[in-house]
């Protein structure tokens, strides 16, 4: 089986992250998992969030069962090549939307809301008490 054994290059693996074609790396060993995709019991999603990077510690935490474990078996394809796993994955920030320096228009809106009632009241008791017979 030592000769049967084939050698992934990262870059390879990282390519297979969809749900009809989705291999993972779990302990140095590479899993093509795309027909276990419908039946894992976390989903499809937790296994496709696992793609593109070495799953080992996301496997572990789970805690999988001793039947789980064994399953992985039938479902494992080959080795990983060391050398070409990335150190440490750069982090890319999400894309936000621009900051808006000018709060001018937020606070005027804001102070508004808190004066106009004011006005209002300070309105309504001016009119009761010039209108008010004695």
């Amino acid at each position: 089986m030592a000769s049967d054994r084939k050698l992934f290059a990262f870059e390879e693996v990282e390519k297979h992250d969809k749900t009809k074609d989705c291999w993972l790396i779990i302990a140095g060993k590479v899993y093509d998992v795309t027909p276990f995709m419908d039946d894992h019991p976390g989903g499809d999603e937790v296994l496709l969030s696992a793609t593109g990077k070495d799953a080992t510690n996301d496997f572990e935490d789970v805690g999988h069962s001793d039947s789980a474990r064994e399953m992985m078996d039938k479902y494992y394809i080959g080795e990983i090549d060391v050398s070409t796993v990335p150190a440490k994955r750069t982090y890319i920030p999400p894309q936000q939307p621009n900051y808006n320096q000018d709060k001018t228009t937020e606070f005027i809106i804001k102070i508004l809301q808190f004066l106009v009632p004011l006005l209002i009241l300070g309105l309504a008791f001016v009119v009761r008490h010039y209108t008010k017979k004695e």
